[in-house]
């Protein structure tokens, strides 16, 4: 029967054809009685509606279900909110599940962290992991866990909290965000990473302190054609709030490659703090111009040591290619410079927009690149004159002391603090419209974000998350988080089997690599340690 109507009259049309009627029914009534003005503009206004969407070319939905398509579209805008608040369970959203959320919300607010009924996890799954206790627990003083950055060749060396604000830049973030974020760390006393996006007048507001990352449009550092300029980076890099210094050669969210700021984006306050001109596009090239080699990196290293009075200098990267991170090496070895730290960002870090292939199929996740990391500097000797810092997806106590146990010497999260700022997880970065006010230059969103409420939110969740890394120290038998290493931590890699991350994980012997032939380590080095040159990114 349905068929057969289908024949005659398209069922599609139902929807359009009903609007149509009762909009003629009304028409009818308010001519004949006065009244149905209202329902008469209603349904008058959908079958306009319906009308257009029969004409427009745009939509192949739209044209074959007028009126009643747009329902579609509707569902679609909120299947993730539908998904987040009734469908998904606490352990299975990506890429923060409920109950990292909660927990990050839980200690920003102050209220208990504690669960109630045992765990959520199967623990007898493949991957699962945990650290190892002590029958002889420690007790320890303060939560306030400190790692000195800072190498032979630095004369201000900094003592860094082991958990830290990463990267994110003014722009990206609300102005209202970067200055929630920079109260939060000022009163905490642990450090705010500008993002290349540089030093704002809302990072110097409440004066936290502030690691200053340049990137490849050396904005704030720049001169007139784009090019780094020494004169305009010892202006900031003098400030005594910039602690440190960090070159970003990369970052994991999307690792070789560049960036543009349209010009519309690019406000008065924007264009002031990166020191472009206002309303024209802001270009991040893919690549450094003030270097091209390795040994010109070294070089550069020791300029902007020289020029920010001996801070602490370093560069942040997701590892790629093993050969160039090699060659880096290789320089340092050769021109006697090192950077004081190292910041290894995993593939997991997130950014206001990627590319999906980006996102999801380039760069090193954190623990690869992280081990990778640690082993060469301990193959050449130099682990101990360089710190090392990650970040990629840390938002819990375990999350560091499982950074640390790879390599780490200490992390950094962002999107960890967006979450203690309100952050929904709405993934709503890259349009301007996010609901909480974090991520949007909207004035009239970010006022939502109440700047004194926020960076108490802040310095909680800094605060409770670094108790809850003492109690785990702690519980580990333990003095620092700097003595958990891979033997503390064990994974399940069968229904039968577990093993400690240290037999799993590569390792490499004390100045294994100072003779060049690698031979007996983890096969990345005896393929492509002796390939690497000082000279070039390229292979030999």
């Amino acid at each position: 029967m349905l068929d057969r109507l289908n024949a005659l009259y398209p069922v599609r049309y139902t929807a359009l054809g009903l609007c149509a009627f009762v909009a003629l029914l009304s028409l009818f009534t308010l001519v004949a009685f006065g009244v149905g003005g209202v329902w008469f503009l209603l349904f008058g206004a959908l079958t306009l509606v319906g009308l257009w969407d029969l004409r427009q070319t745009r939509s192949s939905v739209l044209r074959n279900y007028p009126v009643i398509g747009h329902l579609r579209f509707m569902l679609e805008f909120v299947r993730p909110e539908i998904r987040q608040y009734f469908l998904e369970s606490d352990t299975e959203a990506q890429p923060f599940s409920r109950a990292q959320r909660s927990l990050v919300y839980a200690r920003a607010k102050g209220e208990t962290d504690k669960r109630p009924f045992g765990s959520q996890l199967d623990m007898l799954s493949n991957g699962h992991e945990w650290i190892n206790h002590s029958i002889a627990p420690t007790s320890l003083p303060t939560h306030d866990f400190r790692v000195r950055i800072g190498g032979p060749d630095c004369t201000q060396p900094y003592e860094a909290s082991v958990f830290n604000i990463s990267a994110m830049s003014f722009g990206a973030l609300s102005a209202n965000a970067i200055q929630a974020l920079n109260a939060g760390a000022q009163r905490g006393g642990f450090a705010h990473d500008t993002g290349e996006g540089s030093i704002s007048a809302w990072h110097r507001l409440h004066g936290g302190d502030l690691i200053w990352e340049i990137g490849s449009g050396y904005f704030g550092c720049r001169d007139d054609e784009g090019r780094f300029s020494e004169e305009r980076f010892s202006a900031n890099a003098l400030d005594p709030q910039v602690k440190m210094v960090e070159i970003k050669l990369s970052q994991g969210a999307k690792p070789g490659h560049g960036g543009v700021l349209p010009g519309a984006k690019v406000t008065a306050e924007i264009a002031a703090a990166r020191g472009v001109p206002e309303a024209v596009d802001c270009i991040s090239p893919a690549a450094h111009s003030a270097f091209s080699t390795p040994l010109e990196l070294m070089a550069f290293i020791q300029k902007l040591r020289a020029l920010s009075g001996g801070k602490p200098v370093g560069f942040k990267l997701c590892i790629g290619h093993p050969w160039e991170w090699f060659a880096i090496v290789k320089a340092m070895r050769q021109s006697g410079v090192t950077p004081d730290f190292i910041v290894v960002d995993g593939a997991e870090g997130g950014t206001g927009a990627a590319p999906l292939e980006f996102t999801d199929h380039v760069g090193a996740p954190l623990q690869e690149g992280l081990r990778l990391v640690h082993n060469t500097l301990v193959g050449v000797n130099l682990r101990d004159r360089i710190r090392i810092g990650c970040a990629g997806k840390v938002v819990s106590a375990f999350d560091i002391a499982r950074a640390l146990a790879i390599g780490a010497d200490w992390c950094n999260s962002a999107r960890g603090f967006m979450f203690a700022l309100g952050c929904l997880q709405a993934q709503t970065c890259h349009t301007g419209h996010c609901p909480t006010g974090v991520s949007t230059q909207d004035p009239v969103r970010q006022q939502a974000l109440v700047v004194p409420d926020k960076a108490e939110r802040v310095w909680r969740f800094h605060q409770n998350t670094l108790k809850a890394l003492k109690e785990l120290v702690q519980a580990a038998g333990l003095q620092h988080p700097g003595e958990i290493s891979a033997h503390h931590l064990v994974r399940r890699v069968s229904d039968n089997e577990v093993r400690l991350l240290a037999h799993l994980l590569p390792t490499t012997s004390p100045g294994a690599l100072l003779d060049d032939d690698a031979q007996g380590e983890h096969a990345v080095f005896t393929t492509w340690w002796r390939r690497a040159r000082a000279d070039t990114f390229a292979q030999a």
